[in-house]
């Protein structure tokens, strides 16, 4: 589907958004951003393809951790449950108008809380770094090369104005404005989400390069630094892109509180208690899928007991209760791939 079809859908972004006096027009941009992360949430949900236990990625052996790394992805595995904690805490407190004024750091807890898992499960990879981009950047290939569970794997590649949406059957249907209660509306809710997010990183690329006297990309004729891109031009920069997986649309939520867009979250009439239950159940999942993956590469005693020696504000929390639910049984019942303790 060519990018210019987006240009009937209402947009996140004030440059992007149709102007209108209706006052309910004031709150779509917010209801798009909620409907996207409950049709995310309404995707993994109902799809059958979800877990690791068939996963052949999951079924291969990995490398033994030593004593260096095992001490950083815990440090890394602290960040993000302490972030996730203070998420749920936000949630526990069941106050809507509360949680709409949250929003300046829920957004960014939600995005962190995963960031810090996913940073954890690559440096199991051999992957160590602190770079967003990088670890953006290999998060989607593991997803490319079937990494994670099928419901999730969903990406967008392709270049600017021609995107392509993988492993997303219907995400080509036009997505209308309300929460999805099909699998029809998820899908074409997401591709939705894929493609914006992907024509965002690919100006931000653009804007980035030719800012660089040694990277902008010149007239063949005057040698000027190029104002207007054509579609082979668009091509040279694809590369940088890489893919646009679900990770990247979680890295949306990466909103300053001193932004303005923030604002006209708050003060959008829409459901944020489902916002953040939407939110809540995405952090939950991605970083059950790391958890499992790490558990298995330090091996489960450890893990263990890692577990039990954690602060008390983590203790018999969130962090135990998929330690119990999932990781065991998927660990106790697949015995292959299970990386010694170091």
């Amino acid at each position: 589907m060519k990018e210019k079809e987006e240009e009937n859908v209402y947009s996140l972004y004030p440059e992007e958004e149709k102007q209108a006096d209706q006052e309910w027009h004031k709150s779509i941009p917010a209801q798009i951003f909620l409907n996207y992360f409950f049709a995310i949430s309404y995707h993994l949900e109902h799809s059958g393809d979800n877990g690791l236990d068939s996963l052949a990625f999951f079924r291969e052996a990995k490398p033994e951790l030593g004593a260096q790394d095992t001490e950083r992805i815990k440090r890394l595995l602290l960040n993000s449950w302490s972030t996730e904690y203070a998420l749920r805490s936000t949630a526990e407190l069941g106050d809507e108008a509360y949680m709409r004024n949250a929003l300046h750091w829920t957004f960014p807890q939600a995005y962190y809380a995963v960031f810090a898992g996913l940073q954890a499960f690559l440096h199991t990879r051999g992957v160590k770094t602190n770079n967003e981009a990088w670890v953006l950047r290999e998060a989607g290939r593991l997803v490319v090369k079937n990494a994670y569970p099928r419901a999730m794997s969903f990406y967008a590649a392709g270049h600017y104005g021609d995107f392509t949406i993988r492993r997303l059957p219907l995400a080509y249907y036009k997505p209308g404005l309300q929460i999805a209660g099909k699998e029809l509306e998820a899908q074409s809710q997401i591709g939705q989400f894929l493609k914006t997010t992907r024509r965002m990183a690919a100006r931000s690329v653009r804007q980035q390069v030719q800012a660089n006297p040694a990277t902008a990309i010149r007239s063949g004729k005057t040698g000027d630094v190029l104002q207007k891109f054509s579609s082979q031009h668009w091509q040279q920069l694809t590369w940088r892109l890489g893919y646009t997986t679900l990770f990247d649309l979680m890295a949306r939520l990466r909103i300053s509180s001193t932004h303005r867009e923030i604002e006209r979250f708050v003060e959008a009439d829409i459901d944020f208690k489902l916002f953040h239950e939407s939110l809540l159940q995405l952090v939950s999942y991605l970083n059950g899928i790391h958890e499992c993956y790490i558990a298995q590469a330090m091996g489960l005693e450890q893990y263990e007991a890692f577990v039990l020696e954690l602060p008390a504000h983590l203790q018999g929390s969130f962090v135990s209760a998929r330690l119990e639910n999932q990781i065991r049984p998927l660990l106790q019942g697949n015995t292959y791939g299970m990386g010694a303790a170091a």
